[in-house]
C-alpha cells in the first residue's frame, strides 16, 4: 500500500487554491509521478485526483495559462550567471520576486505576468569543448519545475502562495537582462555563396562571414547593405524593444518578443515564427530568401540582381540564367515557385478552450495512437455539429463547416470518430451522424429526413478522384450538391424532382451538414483537379496537417469521458431557441444570433480587409486559386470564431477579441498552406503531373540529406518519376528551358558529380 505524505499533499492543496497546477513527480527524473498529465497544462487537479494520487517526497508545478501565467527562470550551471543577473536588476523588482534554490546550486526566479507568457526560451549558453552548455532558460507556457518542499529546493525569498504578477515590460526587463548573458550563438545560416550554407560564427554576435572574393554577389551585397528591418516589418513582424541589441515580435503575438537583431545578426527564440527555426541565427539575405523566396536562395539572389544588389559579372555569366523574360516584362508562370511554405498549422492554434479543449483532452490522453491535430478536427466538427441550426453571428454566417485531417495511415483517425459517436448518442442524435456518401442525391435524401447532419468519411481522396475522373453524373452530383448545401445554410435549399413523382421538388429549410473527412495528403491533393481549386470547393475546406503517426499508448475507454462533456452534449442537443409552435421550430428554426464583443468587431474587419486586399493582389497577377480562396477567408474566420464561441461558453456565448484572434490566425495559416499544397501537386494533365512530381523530389533531394550537397543524378530522378522514356525526356526539357532546373557539374570528394539542380 502506498503511503500518504500528508503534509506534501496540504502543501499542494495550498498551492491550488492559489492557482496553481500542481501534481506529484518523480524527483530524479523531474517528471510527473502519474501518467497522461498534459491535461493539467489546461485545468488544475479535482479534490478527487488529488486524494487519488501517491503523494511521496516532491512536488512539481506547470507554468503557462493554467497556473495564471506562471514563469519560471531556471539558472543552471550551479547557478555561475545568478549573481550577475541580480546585480543588474532594478532593486524594487528583485525584492518582490520569488526565488528558490536547487539541489545543483542553481536557482529558479518565480513570477506571474499579466499578460499569457511563451514557451520554453534559452537566454545563455555557452560553448566549451564543442559542447554546448545552457545556463540560463525558461520554463512557460507548456513548461513545468520541480519546487519546494520537493527535497533539495529550498526558498530564499518570498513564498509560491504570493507570488508577484509582473507587467509585460518587467518581464521583458527580467529576460532581456539573462540574454546579455549569453556567450554563444549558434552557426548563422548565411546563403549568400553556395545556396543554403552555414557560415561559422567566430563571436557572438559578430557580423555574417563573407569571403572577400565574393563581396559582390547579390546576397552579400545584401548582407551588407539590405533593410533587413524594413522587411521584417512588411511580413508582420514588430520592433518589440530598441536598442543595440534589438528585440522584434512575430506576427499574430502581442506580447513579449520572439527574437533579436543585433550586428546583423537575426537570431529567432521562438518555435513558432515559421519559416525560422528556434534557436538559429539567420544573416540578412538568409532571412530575405525566406520570407520573400520560400527558402529559394537562388530564386533570391537572382531577384536581388535585379535589384541592383551586387555587381559581379562572372556571378551572371556563370548563373546560366535567362532574366530576359523577366526584364522584358514576360509572363512568367513563376508563382508556383515563390509561394513559401509556412508549414503545418502551429500546436498552439490547434486548441480552443472549453468544450472542443476538453473533447481534445480526453481523446490525446486516451486514444491508442494520439494525434493533437485529429482530435483538433473531430472536436471542431462535434461542436460544429451539435450548435447546427441552433446559433449564428451577425451576418447570419452558420457553423456549418467541411474539415479534413490529413494523415497516413493507421494514424488516430478513428479514436475521435468514436469519441463523437458517443456524443451524439448522449445528446440523442445518432440518426444524423452518417458514414459515408455515395451519391450527391444521397445527401440530399438524408438531410431531407435530419435537416442536421454530421459525415464521418475516411478517404475522401478516393472520392474526389471518382469525381474527377469520372465522366458519370452521378459522381458529379456529389460536388455540386456539397457547393450548394454549404451555401444553403441560411436558406431554403430546394431538392431535385425525383422520377415518377410530378409534384413540386421538396426544400429543406436552413440545412446544415457537417463533414468530417480523412485522407492522405499527397493522395488528397493529387485528386484535386484545377477546376475544383477554382470552383469553391477547396476554398470551404478547413484543412489540417496532422503529421506523422505518434507513439502509441494503452488507450482508454470512450465511455469513460468525463460527465462534462456528456452533459454538453446534451444540453445542446436539447437546445431549441426560437419560438415554439407545434412542430414548426423542427422545419423552420431560428437560431439565437451569438453578438461579437466591440473589439472583437474591429478585429474581425481589419481581417476582412486584409483578406480582401489579398483578394484584390490575386486578381491583379490573375492568380484565380488564390482570389477563390482569400475570397472566403473572412467567411471562413466568422465561422470558426463562432464556433470557439459556442465552445468557451455554451450557455452565453460571446465571440470575444481571443476568438477572433485565434480564428484569423489559423485561416492565414492555413490559407497560405493550402496555396503552397495546391500549387505544388495539382495539375492540369499528365504531364504537368509528372513536372511538378519532378519539382516535389528535386527539392526534396535538396532540402534533406547529403543529396543538398550534389545534384541529383539522372539516373535517380529517373528512377523516382517512373514513366515512360519520351515523357522523362520531355517533361526534363520543358524544365530546363522554363529555367526551373538545370544539369550541373560539381566537384565530389573523390569525384565529379553530375545531376539536375533546382534553380
Amino acid at each position: 500500500m502506498q503511503l500518504m505524505n500528508e503534509p506534501l499533499m496540504n502543501t499542494a492543496q495550498n498551492y491550488i487554491n492559489t492557482g496553481l497546477s500542481v501534481l506529484p513527480a518523480i524527483r530524479a527524473e523531474k517528471r510527473p509521478v502519474i501518467g497522461k498529465w498534459k491535461q493539467y497544462q489546461q485545468r488544475l487537479p479535482l479534490d478527487t485526483e488529488l486524494n487519488a494520487w501517491p503523494w511521496n517526497d516532491a512536488l512539481c508545478i506547470i507554468c503557462g495559462t493554467v497556473s495564471g501565467n506562471l514563469e519560471i527562470i531556471d539558472f543552471d550551471g550551479g547557478g555561475e550567471l545568478f549573481p550577475a543577473w541580480m546585480d543588474r536588476i532594478d532593486p524594487d523588482l528583485r525584492d518582490h520576486l520569488v526565488i528558490e534554490s536547487t539541489p545543483s546550486g542553481g536557482m529558479h526566479v518565480i513570477y506571474r505576468c499579466d499578460v499569457p507568457v511563451c514557451g520554453n526560451i534559452k537566454l545563455a549558453q555557452r560553448k566549451v569543448d564543442d559542447k554546448v552548455h545552457t545556463l540560463i532558460e525558461t520554463r512557460g507556457e507548456g513548461g513545468l519545475f520541480l519546487c519546494s518542499p520537493t527535497p533539495g529546493y529550498e526558498m530564499m525569498q518570498g513564498g509560491l502562495c504570493d507570488l508577484p504578477v509582473l507587467t509585460e515590460a518587467q518581464r521583458d526587463s527580467l529576460l532581456r537582462t539573462a540574454w546579455e548573458l549569453n556567450e554563444y550563438l549558434p552557426p548563422v545560416i548565411d546563403g549568400a555563396n553556395t545556396g543554403q550554407t552555414i557560415a561559422e560564427d567566430s563571436n557572438m554576435c559578430g557580423t555574417p562571414a563573407h569571403n572577400s572574393h565574393n563581396l559582390n554577389r547579390p546576397g552579400d551585397a545584401y548582407n551588407k547593405h539590405g533593410d533587413v528591418r524594413d522587411l521584417l516589418r512588411s511580413h508582420g513582424w514588430e520592433l518589440a524593444e530598441p536598442g543595440d541589441n534589438e528585440y522584434w515580435r512575430r506576427p499574430g503575438k502581442d506580447t513579449c518578443w520572439s527574437a533579436s537583431l543585433k550586428n546583423r545578426v537575426f537570431y529567432v527564440f521562438s518555435s513558432n515564427a515559421a519559416p525560422f527555426e528556434p534557436e538559429q541565427g539567420y544573416a540578412p539575405f538568409a532571412v530575405y530568401a525566406l520570407l520573400e523566396h520560400g527558402g529559394d536562395f537562388s530564386a533570391a539572389s537572382r531577384t536581388l540582381a535585379l535589384y541592383g544588389f551586387g555587381d559581379d559579372l562572372d556571378y551572371q555569366d556563370n548563373s546560366d540564367v535567362d532574366l530576359s523574360g523577366i526584364l522584358d516584362g514576360d509572363d512568367q508562370d513563376d508563382v508556383t515557385s515563390t509561394v513559401p511554405d509556412p508549414g503545418p498549422l502551429p500546436e498552439n492554434l490547434l486548441y480552443i478552450p472549453g468544450f472542443i479543449g476538453e473533447v481534445i483532452d480526453f481523446c490525446m490522453a486516451n486514444a491508442p495512437y494520439p494525434s493533437l491535430g485529429m482530435a483538433f478536427c473531430g472536436a471542431l466538427a462535434m461542436q460544429s455539429y451539435l450548435c447546427g441550426r441552433k446559433v449564428r453571428e451577425a451576418g447570419d454566417l452558420r457553423t456549418n463547416i467541411y474539415l479534413l485531417a490529413l494523415g497516413s495511415s493507421s494514424a488516430g483517425k478513428n479514436y475521435p470518430r468514436q469519441i463523437n459517436a458517443h456524443l451524439a448518442i448522449a445528446a440523442n442524435m445518432t440518426d444524423s451522424l452518417c458514414r459515408k456518401f455515395a451519391s450527391g442525391e444521397g445527401i440530399e435524401d438524408q438531410l431531407a429526413v435530419q435537416p442536421c447532419t454530421m459525415y464521418q468519411t475516411d478517404e475522401i481522396d478516393g472520392i474526389l478522384q471518382s469525381v474527377n475522373k469520372s465522366k458519370d453524373a452521378r459522381n458529379e452530383s456529389i460536388m455540386t450538391v456539397l457547393l450548394e448545401l454549404f451555401s444553403s445554410a441560411s436558406m431554403m435549399y430546394s431538392m431535385r424532382s425525383k422520377a415518377g413523382k410530378p409534384r413540386i421538388p421538396g426544400v429543406i429549410h436552413q440545412p446544415h451538414l457537417t463533414v468530417f473527412g480523412t485522407a492522405t495528403p499527397s493522395h488528397y491533393y493529387e485528386a484535386m483537379s484545377e477546376r475544383m481549386l477554382t470552383n469553391g470547393f477547396f476554398a470551404r475546406m478547413i484543412i489540417v496537417d496532422t503529421g506523422k503517426r505518434s507513439s502509441g499508448q494503452e488507450p482508454g475507454l470512450v465511455d469513460s469521458m468525463p460527465d462534462r462533456l456528456v452533459e454538453t452534449a446534451r444540453w445542446w442537443g436539447n437546445y431549441q431557441p426560437g419560438e415554439h409552435r407545434g412542430n414548426l421550430i423542427g422545419f423552420y428554426p431560428v437560431p439565437v444570433i451569438v453578438p461579437y464583443s466591440d473589439q472583437a468587431k474591429q478585429h474581425i474587419t481589419e481581417f476582412r480587409q486584409h483578406a480582401d486586399d489579398e483578394y484584390a493582389q490575386a486578381e491583379d497577377r490573375k492568380d484565380e486559386v488564390a482570389m477563390t480562396v482569400w475570397g472566403r477567408a473572412n467567411e471562413n474566420a466568422r465561422k470558426l470564431a463562432l464556433l470557439y464561441a459556442c465552445s468557451e461558453n455554451h450557455t452565453q456565448p460571446e465571440i470575444s477579441v481571443d476568438a477572433v484572434r485565434w480564428a484569423s490566425a489559423f485561416v492565414e495559416h492555413q490559407v497560405q498552406r493550402m496555396l503552397y499544397m495546391a500549387y505544388q501537386y495539382v495539375s492540369t494533365n499528365e504531364f504537368d503531373a509528372v513536372c511538378k512530381k519532378a519539382l516535389r523530389y528535386l527539392r526534396r533531394c535538396q532540402e534533406s540529406g547529403k543529396q543538398r550537397l550534389y545534384p541529383t543524378p539522372d539516373w535517380r530522378l529517373r528512377r523516382q518519376l517512373a514513366t515512360s522514356p519520351n515523357m522523362y525526356d520531355s517533361v526534363l526539357e520543358a524544365l530546363r528551358k522554363q529555367k526551373r532546373i538545370l544539369f550541373q557539374t560539381v566537384e565530389g570528394s573523390t569525384k565529379p558529380r553530375t545531376g539536375w539542380i533546382l534553380l
